[in-house]
């Protein structure tokens, strides 16, 4: 079968590798379509950065992956070949309280294994699978939303769930990538509005506003917080995420908190220099840094997406043969897309 890896050096590299055998537990899928991540791109793509949960072995990458099962190997209970499933992204131990409570991105044991990271991911024709990280594909998404859901939607629902957005709340999302898309998309599925949105790309602002994400875009500049100030009659948002990594972006998603409002941490990477009293503690500000979701929280919104009617789908700009990965890569690195995904039928 054809595959991908990542060297580093923003390069892509192609592989021929044998198709893999299901073994105990196991389950063989047909890859149907592979999402990048921004994280792929800030700890692989570019270069090799991470350590412990984000070292890159050199496998094939993609930790994004949905398909349908081919084959199934011993001992599997729930899945049979023609099945159609999404794949949360990381394999843990399975004994430990973070497994057992459905979180296994936070399993530390030596034998945690992440698609795309320590182990084989999605670009490629097959992807070798354990049948407890496969949850069931509703009928009416599509194989992109699938793999969507399997980390950057997964990822903004979470971070909603930890702020317990409702209709109560306005909803600042600082940085409109692929999360940040999501992230409004389900708050006002939760029936947070009006919605703001901030991104310093005026493309990725031009989409938010095209697919009717947010209620006002704003961009990244040196006003944005006056205008947001503005926007909210000087009281801010009961409800910020950032989920662009950027240090100004963090102050400006925590400056833009309401007093006694809910501050969530998504994007990846980076430092940030706050003053703790004055924009923390003197305004009450709950504060959750939040990675991922849980096996749970996934098929929940799995089901939700059917409920609500919505498909992750839309926020996908650019779809890409898998011989056609390093110009998907090289798009994804210019920060100016939507979501770009690798598909196979």
């Amino acid at each position: 079968m054809n595959g991908v890896v990542l060297p580093g050096n923003s390069t892509v590299r192609h592989v021929r590798l044998e198709v893999p055998e299901p073994g105990p537990g196991q389950v063989l899928l047909a890859m149907k379509a592979s999402s990048i991540c921004g994280s792929d791109i800030r700890a692989i793509y570019r270069e090799h950065l991470g350590h412990g949960p984000e070292a890159y072995q050199g496998v094939v990458a993609g930790h994004e992956p949905s398909g349908q099962v081919v084959a199934v190997g011993p001992d599997c209970r729930r899945l049979a070949p023609g099945d159609r499933v999404a794949v949360y992204h990381i394999a843990g131990c399975g004994v430990c309280d973070e497994c057992r409570s459905g979180y296994l991105i936070g399993c530390t044991s030596v034998s945690r294994a992440a698609y795309g990271w320590q182990r084989d991911g999605g670009h490629a024709e097959y992807l070798l699978a354990e049948e407890r990280t496969c949850l069931p594909l509703p009928d009416s998404l599509s194989y992109l939303d699938g793999a969507l859901v399997s980390c950057g939607f997964g990822t903004a629902y979470e971070a909603l769930l930890r702020l317990a957005v409702s209709g109560r709340d306005r909803l600042l999302v600082t940085g409109l990538g692929p999360v940040g898309l999501a992230a409004a998309m389900l708050g006002r599925a939760l029936g947070a509005g009006p919605i703001i949105g901030t991104d310093v790309s005026a493309e990725r602002l031009a989409l938010a506003r095209r697919l009717g994400l947010v209620d006002h875009a704003v961009e990244a500049a040196d006003d944005a917080e006056e205008m947001i100030a503005d926007l909210t009659g000087g009281q801010g948002c009961e409800a910020t995420v950032d989920c662009s990594g950027s240090a100004a972006a963090r102050i400006l998603a925590l400056r833009s908190t309401r007093t006694w409002g809910r501050c969530a941490f998504v994007g990846e990477g980076g430092r940030v220099t706050l003053d703790v009293s004055q924009e923390l503690i003197h305004r009450q500000i709950t504060l959750h840094g939040s990675w991922v979701t849980s096996l749970r929280h996934m098929s929940e919104l799995l089901a939700n997406l059917v409920r609500w009617d919505l498909r992750p789908d839309v926020t996908v700009t650019d779809r890409f043969a898998l011989a056609d990965a390093g110009a998907a890569y090289q798009l994804a690195d210019s920060g100016t897309a939507g979501k770009v995904a690798i598909v196979f039928d």
